[in-house]
């Protein structure tokens, strides 16, 4: 009997002595981070970036790719703009990886990494006990802790202090929001809402690190990286290319066209109004409550949720989130409150305000905007007048 419990003992602490090894790469193994090309969704603009390890001796040809999340409406939205959505790292073989790109026509390079045996090893059972999973999920912040920015930080902690991401290679610094609109297109309803959401935090300078939450900067900075002294990219190769075709642009369906149709209806409005001596209530009630609820999104944005990147948004000063409730007021025909003149010059002055910090750079505001304040601006100063007669007549 007593043997037998040894056998057992001997045979079970044998298997768990196996399942504690860590599968290690052969010498012929291979390191290499694939950048890949801008899609045509939102969420593909910016491009990707994730790790290939291959080993023809053990059949391996992986993807670890921190960009996965868990697309599953509605908490997916409630969790986007809370902003506490969960990215995973996965792991996928390459060419079910490279098939999606091909499909959407995305180009993608790669960069073999100079790295010794150990050190190969050492990244790669970094990313093995990444892909735990009770490791693989991390908050996401689209400037700080994304695909992107994975790849740097992976690479520093993996194989240490010998890695050094050098300066210089860029002729130019720019400032987070500079970066967003590089992959952009300034008269699109992508680039007019990120400008309306994110604050005044993201135009400052980001530093060379901080380039690399884009994946085209992670590439330029790993080809001026070195380990140990030598260059830690051996070479680069293109892995697929993009079939180049003709984009449709349709300015009836871009903001720039609804918002010159907007100032265009609204300022003849005005004009009828002013001439007619009358108050078009629908339209003042509207643009009150449209400019309040999106204030109230921007306050919603920059003090109850984790974004980092929502705080210090200026938008607010012509997007005022008390239009929301002083539109009730202007949907009466008659009684307007004495205080509502004032109110209209506070909206006026914030206006003003709002041009004062475009001149001197306190926040970079979309260039689609202006149309919008000359709108506002007009209307205001022709309610402020009208209720100024009209108060003054009772």
């Amino acid at each position: 009997m007593s043997k037998r419990i040894l056998f057992t003992a001997f045979f079970l602490g044998l298997m768990f002595h196996c399942a504690a090894q860590v599968r290690e790469l052969s010498p012929e193994s291979q390191i290499s981070v694939l950048t890949c090309g801008s899609g045509s969704d939102l969420y593909t603009t910016f491009g990707h970036s994730a790790f290939r390890i291959q080993d023809p001796t053990q059949g391996i040809d992986w993807v670890y790719n921190y960009g996965t999340f868990n697309f599953d409406p509605p908490m997916f939205y409630v969790e986007f703009a809370m902003g506490k959505l969960y990215y995973s790292l996965s792991k996928q073989n390459m060419p079910n990886f490279l098939y999606a790109y091909e499909m959407e026509n995305r180009w993608v390079k790669e960069q073999l990494l100079q790295l010794t045996p150990t050190e190969k090893n050492k990244l790669f059972q970094y990313l093995e006990n990444n892909y735990r999973p009770e490791n693989r999920d991390y908050k996401y912040d689209f400037f700080f802790n994304n695909c992107a920015t994975k790849i740097g930080d992976v690479l520093q902690e993996s194989l240490g202090k010998n890695l050094n991401f050098k300066e210089g290679h860029l002729e130019k610094n720019y400032t987070f929001r500079q970066l967003i609109h590089q992959n952009l297109t300034t008269n699109s309803w992508s680039s007019f809402g990120i400008d309306l959401a994110l604050g005044a935090v993201i135009d400052r300078t980001a530093t060379i690190k901080e380039h690399m939450f884009l994946p085209i900067y992670v590439m330029e900075q790993l080809g001026n990286t070195t380990l140990s002294e030598h260059h830690l990219v051996n070479r680069e190769r293109s892995i697929l290319t993009t079939v180049k075709k003709k984009g449709k642009e349709y300015f009836l369906a871009s903001p720039l066209f609804w918002i010159l149709a907007m100032l265009l209806f609204v300022l003849t409005i005005t004009y009828i109004d002013f001439k007619n001596n009358v108050r078009s209530r629908v339209i003042d009630s509207i643009l009150f409550f449209v400019t309040g609820l999106a204030g109230a999104l921007l306050i919603f944005l920059w003090f109850f949720t984790d974004h980092t990147a929502t705080a210090n948004n200026f938008n607010i000063l012509w997007v005022f989130p008390l239009n929301l409730i002083v539109g009730f007021t202007l949907v009466k025909k008659n009684n307007a409150p004495g205080w509502l003149p004032k109110y209209l010059l506070i909206l006026l002055g914030l206006l003003g305000l709002t041009l004062v910090l475009t001149i001197f750079k306190v926040q970079v505001f979309s260039p689609l905007a202006i149309p919008l304040w000359i709108m506002l601006g007009v209307r205001y100063l022709f309610l402020w007048k009208y209720f100024q007669q009209h108060i003054s007549l009772k």
